[in-house]
């Protein structure tokens, strides 16, 4: 398999003048896209950075990304992606936990980005599209893209914070283009003359493979939406004539929401539509297709396996409210609690084997041992069953993770933020049911003898402290919360009050 950089070289070769990236009125060709590549791999060695060297990407869904992604890659470093909407300590632990040395960040969120860059000891470029152009005035743009193995590791994506913090998922350069090679020619079907909606994040892995990794394998267009927002979603859709949309759950439900203030043939050009993320309820999904006409083909993955690792394919009959069949060259299991394979149709953990696992987490060996069993099979700690066909479907998580519209939330994550109040004696962060989220979170809150804190107060602190979507909508007062028999707090005993509102 080749090093990602060399993907986009062979895009180039191929279609040098086609459009690689748009966003409105910007658009970058493929020869413009490695041109400027090149002059960010130029900009990274002239910084210093080696191969091997970690380097944040905290930017939103414009051309930049795109262009700073595949720089990182042709230098031979490694990207380490972060969501721009996290607060300094989240952005000091992720260059921390890695030993990123440098970062790219966007000036929307300059002061936080800078803040955690200076705790961490790394150097933060601040850019826009038009301020990376600048700053790679007078680099060159024909640096050579250095050689990378396949089991190199590409990327590190932070995830699982269930236990702790987030760990750093280990994903290598065949890992990588092996899922978006899979994804482009057997599961989307793209090439040359799509055009896919970019509005997934690309600092999530999703957006990472499946929208900005296989359109440039395809010579696709990536047509990128900052800020997902439905009608304006819809808009771009008719104006660049998207044949394919990538979303989670939420997204098809706001789209959904607007369906009857689109115009009748906005999305006459769509022909395949890709759910992941998280479920995507039976009855949007329907919906969905009745209003819009267009097909929804819906996978699983995780961050650790690249991330695809199940689909509805499109050329085998759809089991609506199932995940599909493992992709080409994965293998997928039920397994019980030993490690053994259950009997059809029985529920167990999902296991997953294959060319798209990660190689571990990053300075984590214990928890990498306890992820991949000795013979390759990751652990996803979800449960599911397949059925006589093969076809599998998820029934439950065993981990705490919260699913917020597709982002994920860590509770223990939270529950440290909320500890550090004065006034906190117990904290427990769980999901609560949202209509349309399909998740939110939540917090069960013990103060301490003699403490005065209102939910208010301690959502409001959260908030200062963590990225928007991760703080508590709604926190509740308790005298205690629930606990076994070791003092461990038993969150599935913990009651929501039914007049507790989201906020």
């Amino acid at each position: 398999m080749p090093a990602l950089s060399m993907n986009l070289t062979a895009a180039k070769d191929r279609h040098p003048d086609r459009i690689a990236l748009r966003c409105d009125e910007l658009t970058v060709t493929f020869a413009e896209l490695e041109a400027a590549a090149a002059g960010v791999a130029a900009l990274l060695t002239q910084a210093g950075i080696e191969p091997g060297d970690r380097v944040g990407v905290m930017l939103p869904n414009t051309p930049a990304f795109a262009i700073v992604f595949y720089g990182i890659m042709r230098r031979g470093a490694v990207a380490v992606p972060i969501n721009p909407l996290l607060k300094a300590r989240e952005v000091e632990f992720y260059l921390s936990n890695t030993g990123a040395t440098a970062m790219f960040a966007t000036p929307a969120f300059a002061d936080e980005a800078t803040a955690g860059a200076e705790r961490a000891g790394a150097r933060c470029w601040v850019v826009d599209d038009a301020g990376l152009a600048e700053l790679l005035t007078g680099l060159p743009d024909s640096m050579a893209a250095v050689h990378r193995a396949d089991d190199d590791v590409a990327v590190i994506l932070h995830t699982s914070g269930t236990t702790g913090k987030p760990k750093g998922a280990m994903l290598t350069h065949a890992g990588l283009t092996r899922n978006a090679e899979v994804c482009a020619r057997t599961l989307i079907e793209i090439g040359p003359d799509d055009v896919v909606l970019g509005c997934l994040p690309l600092f999530h892995v999703f957006g990472l493979t499946c929208g900005l990794n296989a359109s440039v394998l395809a010579g696709a267009t990536l047509t990128l939406l900052p800020r997902f927002e439905p009608g304006r979603a819809l808009e771009v859709i008719e104006r660049d004539g998207v044949t394919v949309f990538e979303g989670v759950p939420t997204m098809y439900a706001g789209l959904l929401s607007r369906a009857a203030d689109a115009a009748p043939m906005a999305t006459r050009t769509l022909r395949t539509c890709v759910s992941g993320g998280a479920a995507l309820p039976v009855q949007v999904l329907t919906d969905f297709e009745k209003a819009f006409g267009c097909a929804v083909l819906e996978g699983y993955g995780l961050s650790e396996s690249s991330p695809v690792a199940t689909f509805n394919h499109p050329n085998r009959p759809r089991k609506v409210g199932s995940i599909g069949t493992p992709i080409e060259g994965v293998e997928l299991r039920v397994a019980d609690t030993d490690g053994a394979e259950v009997v059809q149709g029985e529920a167990g953990e999902i296991q997953i084997r294959g060319h798209n696992v990660m190689l571990g987490y990053w300075n984590l060996p214990k928890a990498t041992a306890a992820t991949i069993t000795a013979d390759g099979w990751l652990c996803t700690g979800d449960v599911g069953r397949v059925d006589e066909d093969g076809y599998y479907y998820i029934v439950d998580r065993t981990k705490d993770l919260i699913i917020r519209g597709g982002m994920n939330v860590y509770p223990r994550e939270v529950e440290e933020v909320l500890y550090e109040h004065p006034a906190v004696a117990e904290a427990a962060v769980i999901g609560t049911p949202h209509d349309s989220l399909g998740e939110d979170v939540g917090a069960a809150v013990a103060l301490k003898a003699g403490a005065t804190a209102t939910p208010d107060e301690l959502r409001e602190y959260v908030k200062a402290r963590v990225a928007a979507y991760k703080y508590p909508r709604r926190i509740w007062l308790v005298d205690a919360l629930p606990k076994g028999a070791t003092g461990k707090i038993l969150k599935r005993e913990i009651i929501v009050p039914a007049t507790e509102s989201n906020r």
